[in-house]
């Protein structure tokens, strides 16, 4: 459960006061887990269409092919919304599962809690339906962001689409990526030693300047 100052935070609880985010558990009969890292959150061959929401922790979306080759395809973080409505796997023999990285609390709802309304018509409940329409649209618009970066052929323009796609957002040369380098080169979809050669060899001609997460563009 979130405490008041996390639940400031939230975007999926923005403009839900603390007292009503205490009334949702049994309006919306929400539960609460916990899991350690590399517990499986959830199973999307599951036949239970329940919303999940990321209160504690980080975890990830990962892609298991037929030939069990893993791709992680999402990262979530506080405030994160996953759940069978919001599979967008290609294929039916893939496994898609929401595997945790870190210790994590997650709370779950049944997905029909938000298309039924409440018989106490509840302004928390509209609150939270329009939020999490809204946060389903950014997840959109990040995924779009994905296949523009996988689109491309090489792992220069993968990374360089990437770069541009965080500087657009920081509206500066200089912005910080909100993942790990570790979890950009499973972003980009490629081997991390052959990312870090590239990013080498990006510096040495001037493309890009780099100190951890922190890239820069040259002006």
């Amino acid at each position: 459960m979130l405490t008041e100052a996390e639940l400031r935070e939230s975007p999926l609880f923005a403009g839900i006061d603390y007292e009503s985010y205490l009334a949702m558990y049994t309006c919306f009969q929400a539960v609460s887990r916990s899991y350690r890292p590399d517990d499986v959150i959830y199973d999307f061959s599951s036949t239970q269409n329940v919303v999940g929401i990321v209160e504690r922790g980080e975890a990830a979306l990962i892609r298991i092919d037929a030939d069990g080759v893993e791709t992680m395809m999402e990262q979530f973080r506080v405030g994160s919304v996953f759940g069978k409505t919001l599979d967008f796997s290609g294929s039916r023999s893939d496994v898609l599962e929401v595997v945790c990285r870190t210790p994590c609390e997650v709370l779950f709802f049944d997905y029909a809690h938000i298309l039924k309304r409440c018989e106490r018509a509840c302004t928390h409940h509209s609150v939270l339906v329009q939020n999490m329409l809204r946060l389903m649209a950014d997840k959109a618009q990040a995924l779009t962001e994905r296949v523009d970066v996988l689109s491309r052929r090489s792992i220069r323009d993968k990374l360089l689409c990437c770069f541009a796609q965080q500087r657009a957002k920081a509206g500066s040369d200089t912005f910080r990526l909100p993942f790990s380098l570790s979890v950009l080169a499973d972003y980009i979809a490629t081997d991390r030693s052959a990312m870090m050669r590239e990013l080498k060899k990006m510096r040495e001609e001037g493309l890009v300047s780099t100190e951890g997460r922190k890239i820069t563009f040259p002006s």
